[in-house]
C-alpha cells in the first residue's frame, strides 16, 4: 500500500522527476521551465528526512542546443543509469514544428566525475524518427541485464485535432542496446492505449523477485490538462520477461488524487526499492507545476 508523505519541492515548475542515488542522499534530476523552455536542474535531499533539501542547482546542468538542432527548445531528463563510475543522464530533446506544436527526441549526456559535470554524448540525438520508429520518442526507463540494455520508451501514435489545437497519443515500446548508445527498437508494444486513453508515460520499471514491475502515469486522449476525469492518473503493470504485460485496469488507489498540490492530477512516477520498501516520487497539478511529492510503500511483493 502506498502512503502519501506530502510534496517535498515547489519552488517552481519540477517536472518529471529522475533519481540518482548515493550514499547519504538522493539527487532528483527534473526540468523547470525558462522562457518557456524546460532546462534541467537538480535537488539533493536527505535519504531519511526527504523532506529536507541539502543543495540545488543555480543553473541548468546542460546547455540548450543551437536553433536547428533536436534539443534547441528544451531539455527534459527522463533516466539516469551509473556503469563502472561513468554516469549516463538520458534525456528528452524538444524541438518546434509548423504542423504540430513540438517533437522529442532522445539525448545523452555522460558524467565522469559523479555528476559534479556533465557533457552532450553527441550534437545529435540516440534514439529519434526513423523507419523503426516514425512517431517522437519521450520517456525512457533503462535495465541492464546480462549486458543487454534493455529499454521502455514512450513512442507517439499520432496526432489528433481538438478544440485547442493538435493533441499527441502515446504507447510504451521496447528497445535494446549492447553499450547504452546504439538502440534497436523491437516494434513491440508493451502498454497500448485503449478506448478512450490518449497517452502512456514516465513509465519505471523495477524487477521484483522474478517479476517486472512497471509504474507509469496515463491520461485521456482529449482535455486532460484540468478535467479530473480526463487528467493523468498513475497505473501499474507486470511482465514475466518485460515484454509481455498484464495491464491494471484499476486505479492504484491509495495514490490518487488527494490534497491541494495534486488533487486534479498526480503524474511521472519515478520509482526505487530501498531494502524491502518502495520510495516513489511523483508530480501533481499541471504537470510538474506545483513541484515534486513522494510516496512510500512498505509492501513489496
Amino acid at each position: 500500500m502506498w502512503v502519501k508523505k506530502g510534496n517535498i519541492f515547489n519552488e517552481h515548475h519540477s517536472q518529471v522527476p529522475v533519481v540518482d542515488e548515493y550514499n547519504n542522499f538522493y539527487r532528483i534530476y527534473y526540468s523547470t521551465r525558462i522562457d518557456g523552455k524546460s532546462n534541467p536542474m537538480f535537488i539533493d535531499i536527505d535519504k531519511e528526512t526527504p523532506n529536507k533539501i541539502l543543495n540545488k542547482s543555480k543553473t541548468p546542468i546542460l546547455k540548450l542546443g543551437n536553433k536547428g538542432s533536436f534539443d534547441w527548445a528544451g531539455i527534459m531528463p527522463t533516466e539516469i543509469i551509473t556503469v563502472n563510475k561513468k554516469k549516463y543522464l538520458y534525456y528528452i530533446g524538444w524541438s518546434l514544428r509548423v504542423d504540430v506544436p513540438y517533437h522529442n527526441n532522445l539525448g545523452l549526456a555522460i558524467s565522469n566525475d559523479d555528476g559534479e559535470t556533465w557533457e552532450k554524448y553527441s550534437n545529435g540525438p540516440i534514439l529519434s524518427t526513423s523507419h523503426l520508429e516514425p512517431g517522437y520518442i519521450g520517456t525512457v526507463s533503462i535495465m541492464i541485464e546480462n549486458d543487454i540494455w534493455r529499454m521502455w520508451y514512450l513512442s507517439c501514435l499520432n496526432w489528433v485535432e481538438s478544440e485547442i489545437g493538435m493533441e499527441p497519443t502515446y504507447d510504451i515500446k521496447y528497445s535494446e542496446s549492447k553499450d547504452g548508445i546504439n538502440w534497436v527498437p523491437f516494434g513491440v508494444t508493451c502498454i497500448p492505449i485503449e478506448n478512450d486513453e490518449g497517452g502512456v508515460s514516465s513509465q519505471r520499471v523495477i524487477k521484483i523477485n522474478n517479476t517486472y514491475h512497471m509504474w507509469y502515469s496515463i491520461r485521456n486522449k482529449l482535455d486532460y490538462r484540468n478535467n479530473i476525469k480526463n487528467t493523468y492518473r498513475i497505473k501499474k503493470s507486470t511482465s514475466p520477461d518485460g515484454l509481455r504485460w498484464v495491464k491494471n485496469d484499476s486505479i492504484e488507489l491509495d495514490i490518487d488524487l488527494s490534497s491541494d498540490w495534486d488533487n486534479i492530477m498526480v503524474c511521472y512516477p519515478f520509482i526505487i526499492q530501498k531494502n524491502n520498501k518502495l520510495i516513489m516520487f511523483y508530480n501533481g497539478n499541471n504537470f510538474g507545476k506545483t513541484g515534486i511529492g513522494y510516496a512510500i510503500n512498505e509492501s513489496v511483493k
